[in-house]
């Protein structure tokens, strides 16, 4: 039966109210339809915050990102057959290179082409990987070149947020950023995985009863000019409509752009691959058959989504942790919730209102955000015990993290040159494979030496705006049990 097949069947679990004592709601399970519709909206929830922060930051419509999300986890959901219950929100892999295409003068259809190319490739990194099998995934991108890529990408923001954002307000920047550190540390449970989108509400709620009692602000916006302006700027949404479609327009491509972008699909790679393993320890289920399916979801669902002009996608650590949380993976509820962003896509004026969030706000929360992403970078290295004692290591990775952050350029010709994320990329990718190979050769000349120790298989994920924490590879019962969705 086709229904079957593309996973769109459900068997009721127990009584329908909670899961079983000791048991979990399997993906092909589900609650009663009433609390599998509360459970999808806990999911709106949790990628809410992640979902239109980082195509703000990108300088694109978050209205949009957020009713592409909802098509790209219906997408993501018929290609893997409802096997793994995921949901896809905005990808924080490319801002990055967002900002150096940006810089480089290119427009919002520059950018969106160079991210739909880069879709494409992940789509094709799928294929290969459904065909050879998920052990080339390992092959080609180790942890530690995996770990200096997701560093490069983070690290490589720091200019933005320095020049940016954080000029445009300085004490409400202070302030959002403080209120994210706090709820991401005190904060328990739900609440602390959405630490950066408390951060957002507080710093909007700050800027606008800043304007109501000490008026405007003079201070550089968003282009650099200093001028006097209120922080909070409501004007389009007044005239934004309740019901309509978002804003869309064409990519156009461009050769540098794409070669500035390529490089978050090693990091989409990584991030896919943890969010698979987490997802098969969590319901004890086998999905290494499944992992080339999810790459290729996620990538179709990237290009399609930057094909309309929408930010890029990917799957999201936070509606893992709620899956942990509350013992239920069910994929009827990632349905209800993909549903939910579609039509709250179709709002116009709630898109306004984020579109309207002061700079200042931005540059509390990206401080936060850029950080962890660079962090999580040296995470993967921790959690998978890379050896920088080893020179084949350590070498290639020192030259291509202070290449990529550093900001050095290499002209390849008299219009095109080789810097940041891309060049740090290549000089860790192409060194530590062509390292490797050179040091076996050698090693096979002058005798076996003992064999490093293999790495660990973990579940390390990309950072998304509403989860400062990495998903564990295999969360306690206990842990999974407390905060349960009630």
């Amino acid at each position: 039966m086709l229904r079957e097949r593309l996973g769109l069947t459900w068997e009721l679990h127990g009584d329908g109210r909670e899961p079983r004592p000791g048991a979990a709601v399997r993906p092909d399970q589900r609650l009663s339809w009433p609390r599998t519709v509360g459970l999808g909206a806990q999911h709106v929830v949790a990628m809410f915050g992640a979902t239109f922060v980082f195509p703000l930051v990108m300088g694109l419509d978050p209205n949009l990102g957020i009713m592409m999300s909802g098509i790209a986890t219906a997408l993501f959901l018929l290609v893997v057959r409802g096997r793994i219950p995921s949901y896809l929100g905005t990808s924080a892999s490319f801002v990055g290179a967002v900002a150096a295409i940006r810089a480089a003068g290119g427009s919002s259809a520059v950018v969106t082409g160079a991210v739909a190319v880069s879709g494409i490739a992940l789509a094709l990194v799928g294929l290969a990987v459904h065909r050879a099998g998920s052990a080339v995934v390992n092959r080609l991108f180790p942890p530690v070149v995996a770990g200096a890529v997701v560093l490069l990408i983070g690290f490589n923001l720091a200019p933005v947020v320095a020049r940016i954002y954080w000029p445009q307000d300085q004490w409400t920047a202070l302030a959002t950023m403080a209120v994210v550190l706090a709820s991401g540390v005190l904060l328990r449970g739900f609440w602390g995985r959405i630490s950066v989108f408390v951060g957002l509400v507080f710093g909007f709620a700050l800027s606008w009863l800043l304007d109501l009692t000490t008026g405007p602000i003079t201070a550089p916006d968003a282009t650099g000019a200093v001028t006097t302006h209120f922080r909070v700027d409501l004007g389009a949404v007044a005239h934004a409509d309740w019901i309509g479609l978002p804003s869309t327009h064409a990519p156009e491509f461009r050769l540098s752009a794409i070669l500035l972008a390529l490089p978050a699909v090693i990091a989409l790679v990584a991030e896919n691959t943890g969010h698979v393993r987490a997802v098969a320890e969590m319901t004890g289920s086998d999905l290494d058959g499944s992992l080339g399916r999810a790459l290729f979801a996620d990538g179709l669902a990237t290009a399609v989504a930057a094909g309309t002009g929408s930010a890029p996608t990917t799957t999201f650590a936070e509606n893992i942790g709620v899956m942990a949380a509350t013992r239920v993976y069910s994929t009827a509820a990632y349905w209800v919730a993909a549903g939910t962003a579609v039509l709250l896509g179709l709002c116009p004026k709630f898109g306004a209102i984020v579109a309207a969030t002061p700079g200042g706000v931005l540059g509390g929360i990206t401080v936060v955000l850029y950080g962890m992403i660079g962090l999580l970078g040296a995470n993967i290295w921790v959690r998978n015990r890379v050896d920088f004692g080893d020179p084949v290591h350590l070498v290639p990775t020192a030259a291509g993290v202070v290449a990529g952050i550093g900001g050095v350029s290499i002209g390849v010709t008299g219009g095109f040159s080789l810097s940041g994320i891309t060049l740090g990329t290549l000089i860790v990718l192409v060194g530590h494979h062509a390292l490797r190979h050179l040091a076996a050769r050698r090693r096979t000349a002058t005798g076996p030496h003992p064999a490093p120790a293999a790495p660990v298989p973990v579940s390390v994920s990309a950072p998304t705006a509403a989860d400062p924490q990495p998903v564990p590879a295999a969360p306690a019962p206990a842990a999974a049990s407390r905060g349960a969705a009630r």
